[in-house]
C-alpha cells in the first residue's frame, strides 16, 4: 500500500474534482488513452453497466482520467451516457504522478502516450491494488472481485 497522489482536475461538466472528495469512499480510477477510440469505449461503457455493482462496495465511485479536453469527455460521456466522472488532465500532471505515462509500440511506431492502467483508492487515500496495461473487455469484472475481496480484509 502507497498513498495515492493528490490530484485536482476538472470533469466533464467543468467542476473541479480533487482525490479529497473520495474521503471515506473507495475510488476505483483508471486511467485510458483516448475518448471514442474502440478499446476506451469498451473499457467506459463496461464500467457504466457495472457502476451499480462496484457501488455496492464500500461506496465505489468510477473515475476516469486521460488528457483529452473537458469538452471531448462532454461528448464522450452524452454519447455513451456514462453515469460517473471523466477527469480531463491536458498537462498530464497526475497522468505521470500515477506512472500512467510511458512508452507505446502501435504498428511498429514507438510513441510516449497514456496507458491503460487502473487503482483502487481505499477510504484512507491509500492505493491497495494497481492494474498495468488492463485488458479493457475483462477489467472491470476483476475489479468486481477484487473489491468484494479487499472490503472483506478491510472491514
Amino acid at each position: 500500500m502507497k498513498p495515492a497522489p493528490d490530484f485536482s482536475l476538472y470533469d466533464q461538466d467543468n467542476n473541479l474534482t480533487s482525490l479529497s472528495d473520495y474521503k471515506n469512499k473507495w475510488l476505483v480510477l483508471y486511467f485510458y488513452p483516448k475518448d471514442n477510440t474502440p478499446g476506451c469505449t469498451t473499457e467506459a461503457c463496461t464500467f457504466r453497466d457495472e457502476r451499480e455493482v462496484i457501488a455496492k462496495f464500500g461506496k465505489a465511485e468510477v473515475v476516469g482520467i486521460n488528457k483529452d479536453s473537458v469538452s471531448s469527455h462532454k461528448k464522450f460521456t452524452k454519447k455513451n451516457k456514462l453515469n460517473f466522472k471523466l477527469l480531463s488532465d491536458p498537462k498530464r500532471v497526475t497522468i505521470k504522478a500515477y506512472g500512467s505515462w510511458g512508452p507505446k509500440k502501435f504498428l511498429g511506431h514507438e510513441f510516449f502516450g497514456i496507458n491503460r492502467n487502473t487503482y483502487i483508492i481505499d477510504r484512507n487515500g491509500m492505493i491497495v491494488k494497481e492494474y498495468i496495461g488492463v485488458n479493457p473487455k475483462t477489467h472491470v469484472a476483476q475489479i468486481i472481485a477484487d473489491l468484494k475481496l479487499l472490503q472483506k480484509t478491510k472491514s
